[in-house]
C-alpha cells in the first residue's frame, strides 16, 4: 500500500462536473492499494497517516499531528505502477476493484476521511499547503 499524503489548504474531488467532496485544511490522501494489501496494513498505514507531523507547531516548525484537521482520500491504482521496464507503466501490482474497495473504505473509516468515488474518473483539485508532499508505505 502506497500514500501520496499531502498538507492542503483546501482540496476537492468532481465527478462528471458534480463536486462530491470537499475539506478545508487538512490532507489529501492519494491510495494506492496492491494485491498482496490486507486489513492490517490499511491500519498500519491509517494510523501512521492520523500521526504524521507535518503541520506547523507555535514555532512554526513541522512538528503538529493531524489533530481535528480534515481529510480528503482518493484512491489512485496508479501509485503501484512499475516502471522498472520500458515507457509504459504495469499496474499488475495495483489490487483488483473487488479487493480494493473494502481496504479503501477501510483506511477513509479508520481516517474519518472524505471520499472521491472508488473506480470513477475523478477531477482533483487542491492547494498546496507549502507545498508538503510525503509518500508513505505501509
Amino acid at each position: 500500500m502506497r500514500a501520496l499524503v499531502q498538507r492542503v489548504t483546501r482540496a476537492a474531488v468532481s465527478v462528471e462536473g458534480e463536486r462530491i467532496s470537499a475539506i478545508g485544511p487538512g490532507l489529501l490522501v492519494l491510495l494506492g492499494i496492491a494485491r498482496a494489501d490486507d486489513a492490517a496494513v490499511v491500519d498500519r498505514l491509517a494510523a501512521k497517516v492520523r500521526a504524521l507531523r507535518v503541520f506547523p507547531d507555535a514555532d512554526g516548525r513541522m512538528n503538529e499531528a493531524l489533530g481535528d484537521r480534515e481529510v480528503l482520500c482518493v484512491s489512485q491504482f496508479t501509485l503501484c505502477a512499475d516502471t522498472s521496464r520500458g515507457n509504459r507503466p504495469s499496474f499488475v501490482a495495483a489490487a483488483p476493484p473487488e479487493h480494493a474497495e473494502p481496504l479503501y473504505e477501510r483506511f477513509c473509516e479508520r481516517v474519518q476521511a472524505q471520499r472521491g468515488r472508488f473506480g470513477a474518473y475523478m477531477e482533483v483539485e487542491l492547494v498546496n499547503d507549502g507545498p508538503v508532499t510525503v509518500m508513505l508505505e505501509a
